[in-house]
């Protein structure tokens, strides 16, 4: 996978923005003001930070040396994936899926339900 094919996955979900909040080096994605995915697209190796269920990060880390616990993140709760190719592209895609979706669990029932509108 790419940095443009992981930024155009990041944002095809619904109301997601793309930020710089901490520089213009890190982009933050963002659905409906909270950050499910951080990545430096220009880092190399290409790494992407994802929230995840803590009991299934600890299953991937141990499965998998492409990811660890999240870099300078609740490591309970995200990990830093490494898009090298190591991992299938699908499995990447569905981890960001994952994210996205473990952080729209969270917010309030009328923005859920709104962001579940066609």
């Amino acid at each position: 996978m790419t940095p443009e094919q992981l930024r155009a996955l990041c944002l095809s979900f619904n109301d997601v923005v793309e930020e710089f909040p901490f520089g213009p080096e890190a982009s933050v994605f963002k659905v409906a003001g909270k950050m499910f995915a951080l990545s430096r697209l220009d880092g190399e190796p290409l790494t992407v930070n994802l929230k995840c269920e803590p009991e299934i990060a600890v299953q991937l880390r141990a499965a998998h040396p492409e990811i660890v616990p999240g870099w300078h993140m609740n490591k309970r709760h995200w990990n830093t994936v490494t898009v090298s190719g190591a991992l299938p592209d699908r499995q990447v895609r569905e981890l960001v899926e994952d994210s996205y979706d473990l952080v729209v669990a969270g917010l309030p029932r009328a923005v859920r339900l709104r962001l579940s509108r066609p």
